[in-house]
């Protein structure tokens, strides 16, 4: 992923864009191609430029001319090609190599795998589940991770240091006499608000071991 439409501007086509590369100059420029997440149709960048008075990036498309086909670009992650030997610097990595990855305590102990990245300010946040523990957040610092090697399949962190806790059991207690059942008359939500168009950029994280650094997701 390399961005994140947030809203259009003006009437021939632009797109205002969260960045999510931690190289936009290399990436958003006239010629590249780029692609809406799941789709196969190509994007190619007519312009960009980045905004001047707030943050993210204004993109335009050799095919998208209008504001109403620009908008049907809101809310979609935008991707470019993966070429990792191109793309990379040793020791980086992108989001979908950390996906999956076992997560494990320093004394070897199973913590569950990497099921989601998301950013907050500069750092990574890895969210872990499937072990002991349920859900949690896993700051992308040394605080928290002792190893960090994705590509080989290794994350050990130090679950002190993290306070997790094993979730409460919530089984029914049969003692306990049961709450009158309440029927609602409110009908079901079957949507959701639109998102701002206006947004940060994000910038990688903080390395965390010098043999496999992490960096932003290019």
């Amino acid at each position: 992923m390399v961005a994140l439409v947030r809203g259009v501007h003006g009437l021939h086509g632009a797109v205002r864009v969260e960045v999510l590369t931690d190289r936009p100059d290399d990436r958003f420029v006239p010629g590249a191609v780029l692609y809406r997440e799941g789709d196969p149709k190509p994007l190619t960048l007519a312009g960009a430029e980045a905004v001047a008075d707030g943050p993210g990036w204004r993109l335009r498309f050799r095919e998208i001319t209008s504001r109403d086909g620009a908008d049907t670009l809101r809310g979609a992650y935008l991707e470019a090609a993966v070429r990792p030997d191109e793309d990379l610097a040793r020791g980086a990595y992108y989001w979908h190599e950390v996906i999956g990855v076992t997560v494990r305590g320093v004394d070897g102990a199973d913590l569950g795998t990497v099921q989601d990245v998301y950013r907050v300010a500069e750092n990574e946040v890895f969210i872990v589940g499937g072990g002991p523990y349920g859900s949690f957040d896993l700051p992308a610092v040394r605080a928290f991770i002792r190893i960090f090697a994705p590509r080989r399949g290794e994350i050990v962190v130090d679950a002190d240091a993290l306070d997790l806790q094993v979730p409460r059991s919530r089984a029914a207690d049969p003692d306990r006499p049961k709450a009158p059942r309440r029927r609602s008359r409110r009908p079901a939500v079957t949507g959701s608000a639109a998102g701002s168009d206006e947004s940060s950029p994000a910038t990688p994280a903080t390395p965390l071991d010098p043999g496999d650094p992490p960096g932003g997701q290019a």
